[in-house]
C-alpha cells in the first residue's frame, strides 16, 4: 500500500506561483512513477504532469507546458509541482498518483492522494 499526502495548496492571485508537494512514507516510493491530476468543479479529472521513477522522463499536458514543472526527491519520498503564472482556470483540486508511468499518464494509477485545493483569484 502506498499512501500519498498532498500539501501546498491555497489561495493565490492570478500571476502568482504555488508549489505543491506529495509525500509518501512507502519505502518503495522511489520505484513508482508519480503524477499530478486536477479536477475543477463540474469538470472531469484531467492529467497535469508525470515523472518517471528516476526523474529522467517527464510528461505534461500540452496546455500547461512552460508554466508547470514536476520534480521529485527520492531521498525525501516527495514529488513536487511548481506552478507559475497561475490563472483562474487553474483553480481545482490537485491530486497526486503513483504507479507505472503508463498507468499514471492514463489516469489508471492504483494509488491516489486525497487532494489539495488550489484557488486562483482574478
Amino acid at each position: 500500500q502506498v499512501q500519498l499526502v498532498e500539501s501546498g495548496g491555497g489561495l493565490v492571485q492570478a500571476g502568482g506561483s504555488l508549489r505543491l508537494s506529495c509525500a509518501s512514507s512507502a519505502p518503495t516510493f522511489s520505484t513508482y512513477a508519480m503524477g499530478w491530476f486536477r479536477q475543477a468543479p463540474g469538470k472531469e479529472r484531467e492529467f497535469v504532469s508525470a515523472i518517471s521513477w528516476r526523474g529522467s522522463r517527464t510528461a505534461y499536458a500540452d496546455s500547461l507546458k512552460g508554466r508547470f514543472t514536476i520534480s521529485r526527491d527520492n531521498t525525501k519520498n516527495t514529488v513536487y509541482l511548481q506552478m507559475n503564472s497561475l490563472k483562474p482556470e487553474d483553480t481545482a483540486v490537485y491530486y497526486c498518483a503513483a504507479d507505472l508511468m503508463s498507468r499514471v499518464v492514463s489516469g489508471e494509477a492504483d494509488y491516489w492522494g486525497q487532494g489539495t485545493q488550489v484557488i486562483v483569484s482574478s
